[in-house]
């Protein structure tokens, strides 16, 4: 009787650690995007952007990124996507005059995944922090961020969105160093980052070295990767190149990086650039 007594007592006290232990944490994830989605007024014949439209939203239909930085967006084509894109709010100003004209650097987020805490804007210049010029720059260039919290997991993060000048090589060099060092006076809690945008230079130009040291780039360091072009200049292979970029700090791992060439709507070309996207795991 004593022994009997001995084993329930033992398999009492153990049952509780067997009955309520825990299921294994699935780790958080966020999916995110960066999409260059022409420039709204280019006269390109069939691959204008009124027979592009309904293209664009089949993509981010099909695609669900959790957040996605556009690049060249026209205050018309982002009032499109406000409008056209279920579930998803964005934020975002023109780069001219810090309010509708010109190209805005938009994000856009999927509300149900993300809620956003704050976000503003910023320019490429020796005077960021209003409409401006910078160096030697043939354009106004600005980089929009966003603070955001992951509402499955409760991580925040910061989510950077720009696209660099597509002429002035100290513009470049100058524009991506103003971002690294924003990106650090921005965040002092050092939470996890993302950087996506049109740098327009190739993986190996050296004015990509700053942000090298500080951040990953998710084609380099995925798991699953993909090293296929993302300008694809609607098909003229002699002047596709690789200038498109998603990097991150602060997060674990990042199991895919893909360049979405998928067809929607019976269309090769969904714009002049493949969006690209990654996973990244907190």
């Amino acid at each position: 009787m004593k022994l009997l007594f001995r084993i329930l007592s033992v398999l009492l006290i153990a049952s509780p650690a067997v009955a309520f232990a825990k299921e294994p944490v699935k780790p958080a994830t966020i999916s995110v995007m960066s999409y260059n989605v022409r420039y709204g007024e280019a006269k390109d014949g069939t691959n204008e952007w009124l027979y592009r439209m309904p293209a664009n939203i089949m993509m981010f239909e099909d695609q669900k990124p959790d957040i996605v930085g556009m690049q060249e967006a026209l205050e018309y084509q982002m009032a499109f996507f406000k409008e056209y894109l279920d579930g998803y709010k964005g934020v975002g100003v023109g780069r001219d005059n810090g309010k509708k004209e010109g190209e805005h650097m938009g994000i856009f987020y999927n509300t149900k995944t993300l809620k956003l805490l704050k976000w503003g804007t910023f320019w490429l210049s020796e005077t960021p922090d209003k409409p401006s010029r910078g160096w030697d720059a043939a354009c106004y260039r600005t980089a929009t961020w966003a603070l955001l919290k992951d509402k499955a997991s409760g991580n925040k993060f910061f989510f950077v969105d720009t696209h660099l000048d597509h002429k002035g090589v100290t513009a470049q060099e100058e524009g991506l160093k103003l971002i690294v060092s924003r990106i650090d006076s921005i965040n002092p809690e050092n939470l996890p980052m993302v950087l996506v945008g049109d740098l327009n230079v190739r993986p190996d130009n050296p004015i990509l070295n700053p942000l090298n040291e500080v951040m990953k780039s998710a084609r380099e360091v995925a798991m699953k990767t993909d090293t296929g072009v993302t300008y694809n200049a609607w098909g003229k292979t002699e002047h596709a190149q690789t200038i498109d970029y998603i990097y991150f700090k602060g997060f674990t791992s990042c199991p895919v990086f893909e360049v979405v060439r998928k067809p929607y709507d019976d269309r090769k070309f969904i714009s002049d650039h493949y969006p690209v996207k990654a996973t990244l795991i907190f």
